[in-house]
């Protein structure tokens, strides 16, 4: 079973104006809204992917619970600790003239002790030997920057395989935990490694750096430029195919989903980087927080370039 764990999960609205215009007022319209956070994402891609999954983390006041019920509307099997407060409430703003996007993120609301002891047990009865566990996203204020390191030991000690997807230093301190597998980007690596990453062969060296942590699996995503994958004692590049780029939100939990069918599938690298790519590709390629359905996904796989570093 995958269980995705979303500490600071978010409704996410996307809207859209003719074009972008600081200190004027603009008339926008909705494209979307989606219920997200960076593990809901996940989630939300595997579904795509016809795989099932198990949410938590924590959700509060109405936005929690308008959240909770449409997750569960969709089909989702959710176990989320409900604090005080509200849940976040997202922007992501389309300049039409520009193409660019621009994310607006607020806080999140805050965890006392008792919230993460409620999680703790709600981990201790979902956990169990075998399972996938993908810790995504941001700390809420409150959370201490160990706590994914935490659960991550908890969850490994049952004799699940943990991955691990946030950034600063909870990101630093979740490695000293050995999860089974990170996917950074670019520029987390980059900052967990304390060097810039600019070439292919500096960004290959850095997933053979990020291994020596204890990692046996790291998947560095690089945007267009695809991914680098360091598993079973090789290192692989892949690329993927120049397609029409609409939105690069997402693009990143959508390759952590696809990382994760990968190794329920028990693929050798040279598939798992395919997969990765093509579920990143595939949600790029749509408006806002939209996901790449398996139809997509599975055009772009042979389409792919993979090389050795």
């Amino acid at each position: 079973m995958i269980t995705t764990v979303t500490l600071n999960p978010t409704l996410d609205k996307t809207l859209s104006v003719p074009k972008l215009k600081p200190g004027a007022v603009h008339r926008a319209r909705i494209l979307r809204e989606d219920l997200g956070g960076k593990g809901i994402n996940v989630s939300r891609a595997l579904q795509a992917l016809g795989i099932p999954s198990r949410m938590t983390g924590f959700m509060g006041g109405g936005t929690g619970r308008t959240m909770t019920s449409g997750l569960r509307a969709a089909g989702f099997d959710v176990h989320f600790v409900e604090v005080e407060g509200e849940t976040r409430r997202n922007i992501t703003l389309l300049d039409e003239a520009s193409g660019q996007y621009t994310k607006i993120n607020e806080p999140g609301p805050s965890v006392a002790t008792q919230h993460l002891a409620d999680l703790q047990d709600q981990i201790d009865q979902l956990a169990g030997p075998g399972d996938l566990w993908a810790f995504c996203g941001s700390m809420p204020p409150g959370a201490p920057s160990d706590l994914y390191a935490n659960l991550i030991q908890q969850v490994q000690e049952c004799g699940g395989r943990a991955l691990l997807d946030t950034s600063g230093p909870a990101y630093r301190e979740g490695l000293t935990a050995h999860p089974f597998a990170i996917k950074p980007n670019s520029e987390e690596a980059s900052e967990l490694l304390g060097t810039p990453l600019r070439s292919d062969e500096e960004h290959c060296t850095a997933a053979h750096h990020l291994q020596a942590y204890g990692v046996p699996l790291v998947a560095m995503t690089r945007g267009a430029q695809g991914l680098v994958l360091a598993a079973d004692g090789k290192t692989l590049m892949a690329t993927p195919p120049p397609v029409p780029a609409r939105s690069p939100v997402g693009a990143g939990d959508a390759a952590l989903a696809g990382l994760l069918w990968a190794i329920t599938d028990e693929c050798d690298p040279v598939e798992t980087a395919r997969r990765v790519v093509a579920c990143g590709t595939a949600t790029a390629m749509q408006e806002g927080t939209g996901v790449g359905d398996r139809t997509l996904v599975e055009g772009l796989l042979d389409q792919i370039q993979i090389s050795s570093c």
